[in-house]
């Protein structure tokens, strides 16, 4: 084989420098070192790379023709050295994340732009399962981090860093029985109590452990539950219940007209919480795993930088 991952180098570092003398400084080799190792590729090749006519020597065609593979390869034998290294200094051969399915939409993948551009050979993994399913994914150690809401107690075994707030609204379609009969009774002025509400059919996303239930959004005694946000929107939109749903995800949808906020008698609709990621302090975080975090943390104090100056 012509090209080695030495060959390249110094047949790019003639190109780049000019001759093989800038090369060899370039390369901290002798000079002789260099033209041995372009005449040596040449004859290898049987073609020759670089006209010695005149005081330095020029590229031929055929060099130009191989440059530009001649790049993409050393590009190539770099990361693959920085990938070494990094799986070398701890970093995951695949980063695993666990996201509550609430919160698939919000901004939670912004912190993989610059992670990515430092370990660009990281392969990451996505799996989206209720709070209770997601933890238990961090805790097995089948996820590394897992994106979840704030929980109402906290776990000894478990370590966060808060990403940011979501707000929570009970939505049902206008089209829903306890409403439309409501609207029937009262008029345009309509509004649920309590009690009705825990009446109607509630849509909750949950475990799929019937025992791992997050009591705080229990209303209703009828519940259907789900793993997905996604069926969850899908089965409030068509009338069959009303549910707890991310506001970032309903407001399209309440604009539209498909769903409304439930006005709540002597209650106020919404409840914000703050979102985290969670971690198991009883397994080291890898390299991959510390920078996310630490990206995290970066953004957000940015961020309050930002509003402590507009204030």
């Amino acid at each position: 084989m012509a090209f080695s991952s030495d060959s390249v180098q110094v047949f790019l570092s003639v190109l780049d420098n000019g001759s093989f003398s800038a090369a060899a400084r370039k390369l901290q080799r002798v000079p002789s070192a260099v033209s041995m190792a372009i005449a040596q590729l040449e004859s290898e090749l049987d073609m020759r790379l670089f006209d010695r006519v005149g005081r330095e020597p020029r590229p031929t065609a055929a060099a130009r023709a191989l440059e530009p593979q001649a790049r993409l390869l050393a590009q190539q034998l770099a990361q693959l050295n920085r990938q070494a290294e990094a799986l070398q200094m701890g970093l995951e051969e695949r980063l695993t994340f666990a996201i509550a399915p609430e919160l698939l939409s919000t901004h939670w993948a912004a912190a993989l732009t610059p992670l990515i551009a430092e370990f660009p050979a990281l392969a990451v993994e996505v799996l989206a399962a209720p709070q209770t399913d997601a933890l238990e994914l961090v805790h097995s150690g089948r996820a590394h981090l897992a994106l979840v809401f704030e929980r109402p107690a906290i776990d000894g075994r478990e370590d966060f860093q808060e990403m940011g707030q979501e707000t929570l609204v009970a939505v049902m379609s206008p089209h829903y029985k306890p409403w439309k009969d409501a609207v029937a009774q009262q008029g345009s002025e309509a509004s649920l109590n309590v009690e009705r509400l825990a009446l109607a059919r509630q849509v909750l996303v949950a475990s799929r452990d019937p025992q791992q239930t997050d009591l705080r959004f229990v209303f209703s005694r009828q519940l259907w539950r789900t793993d997905s946000h996604l069926a969850a929107l899908s089965l409030i939109t068509a009338a069959l219940g009303w549910g707890w749903l991310p506001k970032s995800l309903v407001d399209s949808h309440i604009q539209a007209g498909n769903l409304m906020e439930i006005p709540v008698e002597n209650l106020s609709n919404g409840t914000t919480l703050f979102v985290d990621w969670v971690w198991s302090r009883e397994r080291p975080l890898g390299l991959g795993a510390q920078r996310f975090i630490a990206l995290i943390q970066a953004h957000r104090q940015n961020n309050k930088a930002i509003q402590e100056r507009q204030n």
